[in-house]
């Protein structure tokens, strides 16, 4: 096995594509034209978005992730160059801040923000 994809289910998908592309750089691969799925290019593991709506449909049951709440239990991990451009560029977009950047005892800086939505991501320089 290997990991293929990252699905997000998203209240709006056109505006979580928007958000990353503008947050982190991240350019669509192609958006459904229907607006109800997307893929991102992210690298060899595809993120992708879905309405939420759309998860009966495929017979799963899901619990809404949103801003107001505590972020769910994992987190997207996006390196950069630089970590305090990255983060000041995601808040200027719309993130809000979890832990602003930080450089650990090992020399890697973290940072972690929460998209529109509330998903937690991170934001760290490349681990030498």
């Amino acid at each position: 096995m290997k990991l293929d994809g990252l699905m997000l289910w998203v209240p709006d998908v056109r505006a979580a594509v928007a958000f990353y592309e503008a947050a982190f750089g991240i350019e669509a691969k192609w958006v459904r034209d229907e607006g109800d799925y997307a893929q991102m290019n992210t690298g060899e593991v595809t993120l992708q978005f879905a309405d939420e709506s759309a998860a009966a449909g495929s017979g799963v049951a899901i619990r809404a992730t949103r801003p107001d709440i505590d972020a769910p239990g994992f987190q997207l991990a996006l390196t950069s160059d630089d970590v305090a451009a990255a983060f000041a560029r995601a808040v200027d977009a719309g993130a809000t801040v979890a832990a602003e950047p930080v450089t650990k005892p090992w020399g890697q800086t973290l940072a972690y923000v929460r998209d529109l939505n509330g998903v937690l991501v991170e934001l760290a320089s490349a681990d030498d």
